[in-house]
């Protein structure tokens, strides 16, 4: 397995066959394992000769595509034994963290990873796992000090028993192996007492004490490799031999010179081969003159004096996609000291839902901060890069991890501030009510009939709407009423506003009748009050209609102005005319105080130009302060702040105008006689 992976190069080397697997699929083979446990913070050891190097990088391109990092490679030299200062190296890597370390040793290079163990220095704390393609010989595994166990995944070739070769071996004289040093050690190592008794033959040879070497690995090693590649050149010049012979049945003196003068053509036989080995799997060369072929994954196993290797897993990069890869994690025994079966190892602790990852500056991309989505974000799976946002009418939960329905809000009759201006709203209504219900009662006292008291019918009736149009304002908002809030908001006040302006109107033109020479007495009559309100309010009426037929308001879910909650609201459709009928109530204000203000000091017995001017000074404080609030508000508290506006503006108007009248009717009657008016 040491060829260098050029060797695989069908052009350079059309004339090379593999029957093992190469580097190639070995580190495909391990990077499906990590990414199979989800092991991302690997560490690598290996030698440094050419294959080494170029299937190590293999391999790094394999975990960095599966979203994992390396946190070192150390090489070591692929001959000649290691130094103390080599050793040291080793262990200050492996303490920088823990992770999963990957040794990529050969037999065959001069570098196996029992040279390495046999040192016993090494310090590979428990909170490793080592993955490893080369054999792991211990000398006394129960040895105190020696502190490895159950952790490795080995990754060696498909090793099956072959038919009668046990018998073989049982029947095998020793003086075969005399010149070959490494067999004749192999068959020395079947006397060991851990063989099996079917196995365990007399040596000629004087026992010693051998390294403990695993019986399935020394009986089978790589025979079944050999064995599969020894029939395979014995299938390829049978079928070369035959296609010579024409009949293809018997041996000729033409299948000899077509064996010993056309020895090249042996090659297209090996291309094209496929046969069926002793034990009935199919055998065949890849397009780069691989034998497919494929990994044992095993675990190595240690209990009490015993070593074992067991079968875990298979990893045949020829099977179908999905059979590729398999593992048994039943079959696997891992560390007591492991807290968690099977271990994590990560530069950081995985980023749980509700979090995403924000990688470091400089530092590998799996080593990062975990960080929590924003609000409207969530993430619901382990290390998200991003986090996902929720869609227009979802919010994120308390943990950030699932998408959950905005609570949909308005100002309902329901919750206690609705219902608040709801009985604030009934309660001024039933004063103004009482209020009316006293001035129609006492309708022929001075104080009534003074100012036109169908004037004060009308701005009482016009009141009682302000107060009853305030509740179209709570509720659950639809087309329909939000037309009816504003425009019958805006109709009923400019109405209210109409009448005080026509009881102004009034006072001024009472005063300025009784002049001599004077001709204003035809402008006293009912006539021009009547006028004035109803060209006001027509006014209002035009504008109303107007917007609601260009741009009228209508309800939508306003999903961004507060978080994770969807207001539905009234949207004004025209700014311009809502604000239009904002101007022009505060216009008919503005006229009704001006002149009430210049007639407040005026002698005259019917004079109510003062209690007037201050319910006007208190209306436009009221909506002045109304604007800057309502803009600075959000959903159903915008709706409350108008609402107060309406309430409070309209309270005023009573208060200012009514209140003392209802105080000289009910409590000081006396006064209510012309002659208590002029002392007024």
């Amino acid at each position: 397995m040491s060829e260098n992976l050029y060797m695989s190069d069908s052009v350079q080397y059309p004339y090379f066959y593999r029957t093992v697997p190469n580097e190639l699929h070995l580190s495909a083979g391990i990077g499906k394992l990590l990414k199979y446990f989800g092991w991302k913070w690997v560490s690598i050891f290996s030698t440094d000769d050419e294959s080494s190097m170029r299937a190590i990088q293999i391999l790094k391109e394999e975990i960095e595509q599966n979203g994992g990092c390396i946190a070192f490679h150390e090489t070591l030299p692929h001959h000649g034994r290691i130094t103390y200062s080599e050793i040291e190296k080793i262990n200050r890597a492996i303490k920088q963290s823990s992770t999963v370390n990957i040794y990529y040793f050969y037999r065959n290079t001069g570098m196996s990873l029992n040279k390495i163990w046999d040192f016993q220095q090494i310090n590979v704390k428990s909170a490793h796992v080592l993955i490893t393609i080369a054999e792991v010989y211990i000398i006394n595994p129960n040895q105190k000090q020696f502190q490895i166990r159950n952790m490795f995944f080995i990754f060696k070739l498909y090793k099956k028993v072959m038919p009668n070769f046990l018998k073989f071996i049982r029947e095998m004289k020793p003086v075969w192996l005399a010149n070959d040093y490494n067999a004749n050690n192999w068959w020395k190592d079947l006397c060991h007492s851990k063989c099996p008794k079917t196995i365990r033959r007399d040596c000629s040879s004087t026992k010693k004490d051998l390294t403990f070497t695993p019986c399935f690995t020394t009986i089978f090693g790589s025979s079944y490799s050999v064995y599969n590649a020894v029939y395979a050149v014995a299938h390829a010049l049978h079928d070369m031999i035959m296609s010579g012979s024409g009949n293809g049945t018997t041996w000729t003196r033409e299948n000899s010179e077509v064996l010993d003068s056309l020895p090249w053509k042996l090659h297209q036989y090996l291309r094209n081969l496929h046969f069926k080995n002793g034990l009935g799997e199919e055998m065949y060369l890849d397009e780069n003159g691989d034998l497919a072929t494929g990994y044992n994954i095993m675990n190595l196993i240690f209990f009490q004096d015993t070593l074992k290797y067991q079968i875990v897993g298979r990893y045949n990069p020829y099977a179908p996609p999905g059979q590729d890869f398999i593992i048994d994690e039943k079959a696997i025994v891992w560390e007591s000291s492991f807290t968690q079966k099977p271990p994590q190892f990560r530069c950081t602790p995985s980023c749980h839902p509700g979090y995403r990852k924000l990688i470091r500056e400089r530092e590998p991309i799996c080593c990062y901060d975990c960080i929590p989505c924003a609000d409207g974000e969530i993430s619901n799976q382990t290390d998200m890069d991003t986090c996902t946002t929720c869609p227009d009418d979802q919010w994120s939960n308390q943990k950030r991890d699932a998408c959950i329905p905005k609570v949909i809000t308005f100002l309902s009759f329901e919750e206690p501030l609705g219902i608040t201006l709801t009985s604030i709203s009934m309660l001024l209504l039933l004063i103004t009510a009482v209020i009316l219900g006293i001035f129609i009662h006492y309708r022929d006292t001075p104080i009534v009939r003074a100012n036109n008291r169908q004037l004060s019918y009308i701005l009482l009736i016009s009141l009682i709407l302000c107060f009853l149009c305030s509740l179209l304002f709570i509720g659950h908002p639809e087309d329909v009423t939000c037309i009816l809030r504003q425009t019958t908001f805006g109709i009923t006040f400019s109405i209210v506003l109409s009448s005080i302006l026509a009881k102004t109107f009034t006072v001024v033109t009472a005063f300025q009748a009784t002049k001599p020479g004077s001709k204003l007495h035809k402008w006293m009559g009912s006539k021009v009050s009547n006028f004035i309100v109803i060209s006001c309010s027509l006014i209002q009426i035009v504008l109303c209609l107007a917007w609601v037929f260009t741009a009228p308001p209508f309800a939508y879910l306003n999903m961004r102005s507060e978080i994770g909650t969807i207001l539905i609201e009234c949207n004004e459709g025209s700014v311009i005319a809502f604000y239009c009928v904002l101007g022009y109530l505060g216009l008919l204000a503005c006229i009704s105080f001006i002149i009430a203000f210049l007639a407040r000091n005026l002698p005259d017995s019917f004079n109510e130009a003062k209690y007037i001017t201050f319910s006007m000074l208190v209306f436009c404080s009221v909506w002045i302060s109304f604007i800057p609030t309502y803009l600075s508000s959000k959903g159903k508290y915008m709706v409350a702040v108008e609402i107060f506006a309406i309430l409070a503006s309209s309270t005023g108007l009573l208060g200012c105008i009514f209140f003392p009248k209802c105080y000289i009717i009910l409590l000081r009657p006396e006064r209510n006689i012309n002659k208590g008016l002029r002392k007024m």
